[in-house]
């Protein structure tokens, strides 16, 4: 355990923050359910303060800046997540995240490091969400930095063993087995994928910086300051095989997102009757949502529930909506979720989260990237259930919507948990830590 770490951030107060003013740096890439963590962070870091600059892509520069927070563009830019052809590729189960890693990444790290070199220029601290470029440029310039994982998946630990969407089915059924078998196994996973990072040991060869010899950077490259674990422990609980200055700090909460309210035709909807059930599939995965939301208009007709489609794209909007049944292209979750009487989603963890701080059930259909494991987490704690994509057709729809709707004890202990999560401050127990490493 990092004592120094572990207390400020629970003890570090904002009037004996650092004796001036300090230029932090943020950079993630993403969904919107990547994003607005960060823009939590920079918001609470902005209040004490700091002249925060985030670093993403630039189709989030307006949404970023009418925040009052800087805005630098770091490559590559979020049209991926708009094209239904990529996203149907990166969705892949099994082979989504190798894809992301070959054809998104590895390709663009050479402007990703040129693009957060010139963000963090004069910066005190630079704060990153990818730590590929953000770890070069730390070492390059001498840039304190920490690094932030804001799922648990990719703390990949062998006492909490994930479900790595390469073959999810196999690590749940095997998963209680405990660490004598699966630490080789990801020892062995992570050398045996070590290919996946040439480009980057290469671009490291070109700016001079010395070897290392680590089993492999893409799953281990963790701030030797201080790792954020932006998620609730109820989560996920800090393991024995995490790096010992990670701090868990909660879900941050980017409450400026539900400022604006609800739309009006939304809000007035929700005002006219019984809490319906949300249907989204988040940003991302909304670029290919399939029959998603065919479906789920019939399974709401059929239960006889009003119901809301988050569309993301009007593309979406099935072409015959039964009554009652609403369609909104965007709502804040946090404002919506809380008047729904459920939440079927995709296992973004962003949506996640706000489900679990809304304290509502939820039928999660896990596509790819970290939602299997998000998905099972919840159906752990005792406020999900979980259905594949494959099977994801109106009368099972149904079934599952009737025993989570019709079994108090979804209810009940959604309540229990948002109760424990919503203790939680997330922004505020990150920032502390960040602060801390600055003093």
């Amino acid at each position: 355990m990092n004592t120094h770490l572990e207390t400020s951030a629970a003890t570090h107060p904002l009037a004996e923050a650092r004796g001036r003013r300090r230029r932090i740096v943020i950079t993630t890439m993403g969904s919107l359910g990547d994003l607005h963590p960060y823009l939590a962070l920079a918001l609470e870091l902005k209040s004490r303060g700091h002249h925060v600059i985030v670093g993403t892509g630039e189709c989030y520069r307006a949404k970023i800046e009418a925040l009052g927070l800087g805005f630098h563009p770091v490559r590559p830019d979020c049209a991926w997540i708009r094209d239904p052809d990529k996203m149907r590729r990166y969705m892949h189960l099994r082979w989504g995240l190798f894809r992301l890693n070959r054809e998104l990444l590895m390709p663009h790290l050479r402007e990703m490091y040129d693009d957060t070199l010139a963000a963090a220029d004069g910066a005190d601290l630079l704060v990153s969400q990818l730590g590929l470029a953000a770890r070069l440029v730390a070492e390059k310039t001498g840039i304190a930095w920490a690094s932030t994982i804001h799922m648990p998946l990719f703390f990949f630990s062998a006492h909490d063993v994930p479900l790595v969407p390469l073959a999810p089915n196999l690590f749940q059924g095997l998963r209680r087995l405990g660490p004598r078998l699966w630490r080789p196994v990801l020892d062995f996973s992570k050398r045996r994928t070590r290919f996946l990072a040439r480009p980057w040991y290469q671009l490291r060869n070109e700016l001079g910086l010395p070897p290392t010899d680590e089993p492999n950077p893409l799953g281990d490259t963790h701030s030797a300051s201080l790792v954020l674990a932006l998620f609730s422990k109820l989560l996920a609980e800090k393991q024995p095989d995490w790096p010992a200055q990670t701090v868990i700090t909660g879900f941050p909460d980017f409450k400026a997102e539900n400022a604006a309210g609800l739309p009006g035709e939304l809000a007035s909807f929700l005002d006219a009757g019984a809490p319906p059930i949300v249907f989204t599939m988040g940003t991302a995965v909304a670029s290919n949502p399939g029959t998603f939301y065919r479906e789920s208009a019939a399974a709401a007709k059929q239960l006889g529930r009003r119901a809301v489609l988050i569309l993301n794209d009007p593309r979406n909007r099935p072409l015959d909506l039964p009554d009652g049944v609403a369609v909104c292209n965007y709502a804040p979750f946090g404002a919506l979720f809380p008047r729904a009487a459920a939440v079927v989603h995709h296992g973004g963890i962003g949506t996640t989260g706000l489900c679990l701080y809304s304290g509502r059930p939820m039928l999660v259909m896990p596509c790819a990237w970290d939602q299997p494991d998000n998905a099972a987490r919840a159906v752990r704690l005792g406020v999900a259930r979980t259905i594949p994509p494959a099977k994801y057709r109106a009368p099972r729809v149904a079934a599952e919507l009737r025993e989570l709707l019709d079994n108090p004890a979804y209810a009940a202990r959604a309540q229990s948990v948002a109760a424990e999560i919503c203790k939680e401050d997330g922004a505020k127990a990150a920032c502390d830590a960040l602060e801390g490493l600055l003093s």
